[in-house]
C-alpha cells in the first residue's frame, strides 16, 4: 500500500500553549482570568480550527486591485481574501482592538488584549497589521487631545460591530524612505472653504500597508514650514467619501512583496486630499510616538506568536513522522533542534509580554518613574530582538520539516515569508539600536535594564536556576566594561549600537525567564520543568553579540567594504 505522509495538525492553541496560560495565571488576578479564559479558548479553538482551514484553503488567493470599471471609470477597488474578510468580523467581535480600551481592566487591559491578538494573529494572514495600526491611531488621537477627532474617529475604531468597525493607516513611507522621515515631500496646502479652514495634502506615500483602511494619519509638510522632523505635522484622514469612493486619492499599484502578500500595501498618490491637523502644524515626528510604541509591541508580540505556531507544525510533524524506524520526535539530534527553537520561542514570548504589562501600566498611570524609563527601553528591544529570532527559528522550523518545509502547498513557506517582515517593518534593527543610543543620552540604559534584571532574579540564590542568575549578571558587568570604552570612540559605539542592543535584549530574557520559572517551580505548576528548562537552554545559545572594539576589527569592516575609507564613494561612469 502506498505511503502518505501525515500532514501536522493543531489543536485548540490556548490549551496547546503552556507558557501562555501559565503566564496568564501568574500576571492575571484570578477573577480577571476567570472571566477572560473563555473567550481566550474560544479563540484558540478558532486558531486551530476554523481560521487554520481557512487560511489553508485560500492560500493562493490574494488581494486584487480594481482600477477601472467597464466604462473606463477610475474606481480603485480592493477586493480582499476569504481570510481577510473573516478577520475582520471575529476582530471586531472579540475587541481585539477595543478591549485594551473598555473600563475595568486598568493596568491588565493590555495583557488581555495581546493575548488574544497572540492566539488570532498567525491564522489571519497578518490581519494584525491593520489591527496595530488601529490600536496606535486611537492612542494616538486620544494623547494628542483633539477632542473632534477623538469623538469622531476613536468610537468607530473601538467599535465591536463588524459593519461599523473602522480600521486606520498609518502612511509615512515616500519615496526619500521610512527610517529618516524628515525629507517626507507631503505638501500640506491650507484651504478655506465657506466659514471652514482645512487643508490639502499633495505627495506619494511609497509603502502603505493599510489601503482598504478608513482614515489615516500621516506627515505632511505644511506649506512654508522648514525643512527636518519638527516642520512636518501629524494630519487625520478620512480615506473614502460617503459614497465609498477614494478623496483625492489614487492607488498606483499594489506591492508585490516577498512576504504578507495578503496585506493589500499600495502605493499612493495624494492629490487634494482632505485632511485635518491633529496637533497643530509642527513635531508631527514627535507627535506620531504613541502610535510606534504601539505597533512595535505589536510587532514584537505577533513575533512571539508566528514562532509559536511554527513550532506547533514542527512539533506535531516530529510526532507523525518516521524515518529509520522511529517518530523523529524520539531520535535526539532532532530533539536537540527543536528544544533550541523553543527556548528562543520562550525567550521572546517573556521578552514581548513583559513590553505589553509595561505599556497597560503607563497607559493605567499605575507606572512608577523606573516602569516608565523602562517601558522606553524595552519597546525598541523588544522589537528588534524578537524580530531576528522570528526569522531564525521559523527557517530552523522549515528546515526540520525536511522537504515539506520547502514545498508551498504545505502552507510551511509562507511562516517564513511573512516573518522576514517583522525585522524591518516599524524600524529595521540598525534603526532600533540607534533608538537605543539616543534613549542613552538622556538616561543610563544599562542601569535601568540592570536594576530590572535584579528585580527578575532576585528570588533565585541557588537551585538549578542560579547559573542563568550569574550569567546576567557577568553579562551586564562585560556590557558595562564594553560600553565605558565605546563611548570613548563615537563611530565604534554607533558600529556597535546592534551588538549592544541585542545584548540587552537576550540578557532581559534570561533574566525574565528566570523569574517565570522561579514562580512555577515555588506554585508548583504543572510546566515548572519546562519553563526552568527554557531558561537553562536560553542561556546555552549565549547572550553577548558586543562586537569588537579593536582598531583592528574597524580596519577590517571598512576594508571588506572596498575601501579604507567605507563607503563614503559614489561610483562613476
Amino acid at each position: 500500500m502506498a505511503f502518505y505522509q501525515d500532514p501536522p495538525r493543531l489543536l485548540n492553541q490556548f490549551f496547546d500553549d503552556s507558557l501562555l496560560s501559565e503566564f496568564l495565571a501568574r500576571a492575571l488576578p484570578p477573577d480577571v482570568l476567570a472571566v477572560e479564559q473563555p473567550a481566550l479558548v474560544e479563540l484558540g479553538a478558532l486558531a486551530g480550527g476554523e481560521l487554520f482551514a481557512l487560511q489553508q484553503a485560500d492560500r493562493l488567493n490574494e488581494p486584487q486591485l480594481v482600477q477601472w470599471d467597464p466604462w473606463g471609470q477610475r474606481v480603485d477597488r480592493l477586493e480582499l481574501t476569504a481570510v481577510w474578510r473573516r478577520a475582520a468580523e471575529l476582530a471586531a467581535t472579540f475587541g481585539i482592538v477595543a478591549r485594551a480600551y473598555e473600563t475595568g481592566l486598568g493596568p491588565h487591559a493590555r495583557l488581555v488584549q495581546f493575548a488574544s491578538a497572540y492566539l488570532f494573529h498567525p491564522s489571519t494572514d497578518v490581519y494584525t497589521c491593520p489591527l496595530a495600526m488601529t490600536d496606535g491611531a486611537a492612542r494616538t488621537l486620544l494623547d494628542l487631545g483633539n477632542q473632534a477627532l477623538v469623538t469622531r474617529a476613536v468610537p468607530r475604531l473601538l467599535n465591536r460591530q463588524p459593519q461599523q468597525m473602522w480600521t486606520s493607516g498609518q502612511w509615512m513611507t515616500e519615496r526619500t524612505g521610512g527610517s529618516d522621515v524628515g525629507l517626507t515631500q507631503t505638501v500640506a496646502r491650507r484651504v478655506v472653504e465657506g466659514p471652514d479652514e482645512s487643508y490639502r495634502l499633495y505627495g506619494t506615500k511609497w509603502f502603505s500597508s493599510a489601503t482598504a483602511a478608513d482614515m489615516a494619519l500621516t506627515l505632511a509638510r505644511p506649506e512654508g514650514n522648514g525643512p527636518g522632523g519638527r516642520g512636518l505635522a501629524l494630519f487625520y484622514v478620512e480615506v473614502r467619501d460617503g459614497q465609498g469612493r477614494y478623496q483625492g486619492i489614487a492607488v498606483n499599484r499594489l506591492k508585490d512583496k516577498l512576504g504578507t502578500r495578503k496585506v493589500p500595501t499600495a502605493e499612493l498618490t495624494l492629490d487634494g486630499t482632505p485632511a485635518v491637523p491633529v496637533a497643530g502644524l509642527s513635531d508631527g515626528v514627535r507627535n506620531i510616538s504613541s502610535m510606534l510604541n504601539i505597533t512595535r509591541t505589536w510587532n514584537a508580540v505577533m513575533s512571539a506568536s508566528s514562532m509559536r505556531r511554527a513550532l506547533a507544525l514542527a512539533l506535531d510533524y516530529a510526532r507523525r513522522r518516521v524515518a529509520f524506524g522511529l517518530p523523529i520526535a524520539e531520535k535526539p539530534l532532532h530533539q536537540e533542534t527543536l528544544a533550541d527553537l523553543q527556548a528562543e520561542a520562550h525567550g521572546a514570548f517573556v521578552l514581548a509580554f513583559r513590553g505589553v504589562q509595561l505599556l497597560g501600566r503607563v497607559e493605567a498611570r499605575v507606572a512608577t518613574s523606573q516602569e516608565q524609563q523602562l517601558f522606553r527601553i524595552v519597546t525598541p528591544l523588544a522589537k528588534l530582538t524578537t524580530g531576528k529570532q522570528a526569522v531564525a527559528v521559523i527557517s530552523e522550523v522549515l528546515e526540520s520539516c525536511g522537504g515539506a518545509g520547502y514545498v508551498e502547498d504545505t502552507g510551511l513557506p509562507m511562516l517564513l515569508r511573512d516573518a522576514q517582515v517583522l525585522p524591518i517593518w516599524e524600524g529595521t534593527t540598525n534603526v532600533l539600536s540607534l533608538d537605543i543610543l539616543r534613549v542613552a543620552q538622556g538616561m543610563d540604559v544599562l542601569a535601568v535594564v540592570e536594576a530590572e534584571c535584579r528585580a527578575q532574579c532576585a528570588e533565585v540564590t541557588r537551585g538549578p536556576l542560579l547559573p542563568c542568575v550569574e550569567a546576567v549578571h557577568r553579562t551586564l558587568a562585560a556590557t558595562s566594561a564594553w560600553l565605558a570604552q565605546a563611548m570613548q570612540v563615537p563611530d565604534r559605539l554607533e558600529a556597535g549600537a546592534r551588538g549592544l542592543a541585542l545584548t540587552l535584549g537576550r540578557t532581559l530574557s534570561l533574566a525574565l525567564l528566570v523569574s517565570h520559572a522561579a514562580w512555577s517551580v515555588q506554585n508548583s505548576r504543572p510546566a515548572a520543568d519546562r519553563a526552568v528548562a527554557a531558561a537553562r537552554r536560553y542561556l546555552a545559545a549565549g547572550l553577548l553579540r558586543l562586537i569588537d572594539l579593536s582598531s583592528d576589527h574597524a580596519h577590517d569592516r571598512r576594508a571588506l567594504l572596498g575601501n579604507s575609507d567605507g563607503l563614503t564613494r559614489l561610483p562613476t561612469s
